[in-house]
This record gives C-alpha cells, sequence and structure tokens, in this order.
C-alpha cells in the first residue's frame, strides 16, 4: 500500500513535471487511489501485467529482483516520464517508443491522480490513474495537452 510519504512523492515528482510543460498542478483522489490500490493488489495476485478497466487512464509500473525492492513514488513516475526522449515534437501523438506513460504524466487536461503499491518484498507493481483519461487519439487532442516546454529528464 502507498504510504503518506510515497503519495506525496508520487504527487510532487508529477506536479514537477506537468510544470515543465505547462500543465496545472494535479490533486490526489481517495477513491481513485482506492481503485489503484485494489489494481496494484490484484496484479501482484497474479504476477502479472494487465490494464484495469477503468475508464481512467493508467499507468502500471512493475520491477522486481532477488535482492528486493522498495521503490519511490519519484522512481516510478521517473520511469514513466524518461520516454519524453524517445517523443516526436514535430509530429505529435502516440507511437510505440512514448507508448502511454509519457504523455499521461504530462496530460494537461488530467487533474486528479490516484496511486495504488502491492509487494510481496521482491516483485512491486505500481499503479497510477489519471482523470480525465489522457492520450486521446483525437486530432489535435495530442499537441493540445502535450506541451513541449523545458522537457529535459
Amino acid at each position: 500500500m502507498a504510504d503518506a510519504s510515497f503519495q506525496k512523492e508520487f504527487l510532487e515528482t508529477h506536479n514537477a513535471y506537468r510544470a515543465k510543460h505547462g500543465a496545472p498542478q494535479m490533486t490526489f483522489n481517495s477513491e481513485m487511489c482506492a481503485s489503484a490500490q485494489k489494481w496494484a493488489d490484484h496484479l501482484l495476485s497474479i504476477n502479472g501485467l494487465q490494464h484495469s478497466e477503468t475508464k481512467d487512464g493508467e499507468n502500471i509500473h512493475y520491477k522486481s529482483s532477488s535482492a528486493g525492492s522498495n521503490p519511490t513514488g519519484k522512481e516510478a513516475v521517473d520511469s514513466w516520464y524518461s520516454e519524453i526522449k524517445d517523443y516526436n515534437w514535430s509530429s505529435p501523438g502516440f507511437n510505440s517508443n512514448t507508448g502511454k506513460h509519457n504523455p499521461t504524466v504530462v496530460w494537461k487536461e488530467s487533474s486528479e491522480l490516484g496511486v495504488g503499491v502491492a509487494t510481496d518484498g521482491k516483485t512491486v507493481f505500481v499503479v497510477g490513474q489519471y482523470r480525465p483519461a489522457g492520450n486521446m487519439m483525437n486530432p489535435g487532442y495530442f499537441e493540445a495537452n502535450v506541451l513541449q516546454g523545458q522537457c529535459t529528464t
């Protein structure tokens, strides 16, 4: 379960990246945190990666190590945001190199966030959920919501 320190770091990291792209800050939604936690617990129970059936946006971070793993909120968000290096600013939109992760972190219209963490000590699943969902494929949506700004990793 995401403790207060993990949640704080998770939200602050999102908002720091969003500020670089001119996107407004997000706030936590307790209903979404419960949903994200339920899905993270499910992923750990099946030891597999798949998206939930939520109507919200969703990112999943997975890490496994025989030595044990204890990720921070920043680590999960950094892993999603790091895909920015592959984003094609001259042809905005979804592409296989950035997947859904990076645009979701900085999607301008998203305003609420939920997070859940499940671990058995060696395997960790972090689920982030976003409302309203981003990565809409409609014409002009990426241009309006994934702003170039000061994108550095």
